[in-house]
Parts: C-alpha cells; sequence; structure tokens
C-alpha cells in the first residue's frame, strides 16, 4: 500500500472525485473502493501509534493489560468495603477498571453489538439521514468528532445519541428508526447501563471518602466502528489520545482489541473480556475528586484485518449542571483545584478548536495551582 504525495490523486478517483467525500466517513469510502488511505487520516509521524521501544506494531503479543477486576455482585454483600476500596484503587492509579457480574442479561449485550452493527451496515442513504456537523446535536453520524477543525481525521464512524430521563416512545422519536428493532433494544441497554453507574458513582464517591477521612466507615446502600480496509492501520487511528468529558465511561467491546489505554508510560492494549465493561474515569470526575482520580489518556488502533463495533456510555450530569470539586474534599490544606465547569461549558470549547489530548480539562485547572 502506498501512502505519499501522489496517492491523493488516486484517492480522489476513488470517491468519484468528490472532495467533500471525507466527511461521509470511512465506510462511506470503503463502499466505494477505497484501497489508498487518504492524506487526510494520516497521522504525522511523531503522532503514529509506537510501542515504548519505538515498534510500529502496537498490537504485537505482551503489550496488553487486564485491567482490574471488579466484581459488581460484591457490592451488595458483606465484602462491599473491600470492593469501594479496590475501585478507589483502581480510580488513583489506572484510571480504569473492568467489571464482571454486573446482572445485565447477556442477550441485551448481544443484541446492542448487533443492532449498532446493523445500523452501520445499512446503505449510506439511510445512514446519511443522521449525518450532521452541529456538535450539539441529539442524534448525529459522523467520522472525527470536529471534522471541519480536525487537521487529521479518525478512521471510525459513530453514531452519539443522546438518552433522555425517560425512555418513552415519544422521547426517543429523533432516534433512528431502522433497525427495525433499533430504538426497542438500544433503550433496554440504556436503562440497564444507567442503573449500574448509579451505582458505580455510589460506591466511587464512597470511596472517596474512605480516602479523604480512612477511619470513615461509609454510608452503606440499601437501594440502590473501525472499518475494515487494507491499509497500514499503524499510519491512522480510530481514536486519537484523548480523556473523556463526562463523569463515568462505561464502554462494551466486541472481541476485537483495539482499545489502549496510557499506562506508566507505555501504551497497553486491553484485552478484551466477554461479557463484560471496561470502565474509566472522566474529566467530570476528576474535577469532582479534586484530583484525586485522574482520567486517563486512552486511545482506539486501526485494524486492517476486520471491524470493530464499540458501545460507549457517558453518564454524567445534565448539560447545564455546574460540577466544581467536592465540598467533602475540599479544606484548608486541600484547596479547589478546578474552576467550575459543565458539559455545555466542554461542548462550547471543543467546537471552537481542535482537541488534543486533555486541553480541555488544563484549561479548568486553577492557575495558582500546580498539580
Amino acid at each position: 500500500m502506498k501512502v505519499e504525495g501522489s496517492a491523493e490523486e488516486d484517492n480522489r478517483a476513488a470517491v468519484g472525485g468528490r472532495g467533500h467525500a471525507y466527511e461521509k466517513g470511512v465506510k462511506y469510502l470503503s463502499e466505494r473502493g477505497l484501497t489508498v488511505l487518504p492524506d487526510k487520516y494520516v497521522l504525522p509521524l511523531h503522532e503514529r501509534p509506537r510501542s515504548k521501544d519505538g515498534n510500529l506494531s502496537p498490537l504485537r503479543s505482551g503489550n496488553s493489560i487486564r485491567l482490574p477486576m471488579v466484581d459488581f455482585r460484591e457490592l451488595r454483600g458483606p465484602n462491599r468495603r473491600g470492593v469501594v476500596e479496590s475501585i478507589a484503587e483502581a480510580c488513583g492509579k489506572h484510571g480504569f477498571f473492568q467489571v464482571v457480574n454486573h446482572g445485565i442479561p447477556t442477550e441485551i449485550l448481544t443484541d446492542m453489538i448487533d443492532v449498532t452493527a446493523g445500523f452501520f451496515k445499512q446503505p449510506f442513504e439511510e445512514r446519511e439521514r443522521y449525518m450532521s456537523p452541529d456538535m450539539f446535536s441529539p442524534v448525529r453520524y459522523g467520522t472525527s468528532m470536529n471534522q471541519k477543525k480536525d487537521s487529521v481525521l479518525c478512521w471510525r464512524d459513530f453514531l452519539k445519541i443522546t438518552c433522555p430521563p425517560t425512555m418513552s416512545e415519544g422521547s426517543l422519536r429523533h432516534w433512528p428508526s431502522s433497525p427495525a428493532d433499533f430504538r426497542k433494544l438500544v433503550a433496554n441497554y440504556a436503562r440497564e447501563t444507567k442503573h449500574m453507574s448509579l451505582v458505580l458513582m455510589e460506591a466511587i464517591l464512597e470511596g472517596l471518602l474512605i480516602l479523604h477521612k480512612p477511619n470513615n466507615e461509609g454510608p452503606g446502600v440499601d437501594n440502590i466502528s473501525d472499518d475494515g480496509i487494507d491499509r497500514e492501520p499503524n499510519l491512522t487511528l480510530g481514536m486519537p489520545p484523548h480523556s473523556d468529558y463526562g463523569f463515568l465511561t462505561l464502554l462494551l467491546q466486541d472481541e476485537v482489541a483495539g482499545l489502549q489505554v496510557h499506562h506508566e508510560e507505555e501504551w497497553v492494549t486491553v484485552d478484551p473480556v466477554p461479557g463484560s465493561f471496561a470502565v474509566n474515569v472522566g474529566d467530570h470526575l476528576e474535577i469532582f475528586s479534586n484530583g484525586r482520580y485522574r482520567s486517563v489518556f486512552h486511545r482506539v488502533l486501526a485494524n486492517h484485518e476486520m471491524s470493530r463495533v464499540s458501545v460507549v456510555s457517558i453518564h454524567s450530569f445534565p448539560f447545564d449542571a455546574t460540577v466544581r470539586p467536592w465540598t467533602e474534599l475540599v479544606d484548608e490544606a486541600n484547596p479547589s483545584l478546578y474552576r467550575d465547569t459543565s458539559f455545555a461549558c466542554f461542548m462550547d470549547y471543543i467546537s471552537s478548536r481542535e482537541p488534543k489530548k486533555k486541553n480541555f480539562l488544563e484549561s479548568r485547572k486553577l492557575p495558582s495551582q500546580n498539580i
């Protein structure tokens, strides 16, 4: 495969000479016979995925990690305190952990992966109905988050859906109606993951109090796609290094590896664990914890052999809610390290410029603090 200056002519030929075709997504390009990676997706040399030793094969064996395991079921049992402390350690050390025994029926997870894959397998004309450059749109199909401003596009397509507080038929009218069971299956999945996120958030808050006040026993609880195209995957990324903007992210993956976490100065691939969720700290939780928990850089590799489907659920506060360091964690010895912020503030920030790593979070740090 060639990726060089002269390849641009081949790129234009492959997509029918339409200069705006990149904005239609990687599946659109693939369906039209693209065999050369367009220059618009080629990362600068210093940003291309490499392992710690500089090797350009980051998916090689030995460069993977099993995240700390959290048994969700035990949050209801006598070992709750131990599980809460394990979550606190994972949030502080890794920024990620893996949840097993969560109780969500297997069919709900497989249905979600299948119906998601089914959406992307539809003809472009059906997918195009939800394509929009508006980053505030509650339903949006696209490629890079801000493809009008991003200098290099991501090698992936996405469908973003904002889930309303209630899952009534009327509240879902903006969601795709095809595949035929899309709304029903996605709503089922959203209900289950919302419940799971609330239980995890409660445990995380309990863990923060234990860390801040070690003798505290805690409150106790009773009621609680990358597209596979023949190309050089090391020239591009499905998602560049970034942190998530919400409070907590729940990730459901298929069995194709791709997620990498920046851990101990090295990029390591997260081994998919069937039926589990990878959970990570978001920027809002870093702010709320006053820096005790850190949202960690992660990225997604492109795969030249097969497509990858993942479902990312970002759980946080309402759009206009203010996020600030928790007052329980702030005192004279531990002053606030971050400005107040909101999801709306984040959207305004990234819609005005190309997002880079954790630059939004950096903009929320108080200038007098050196974290």
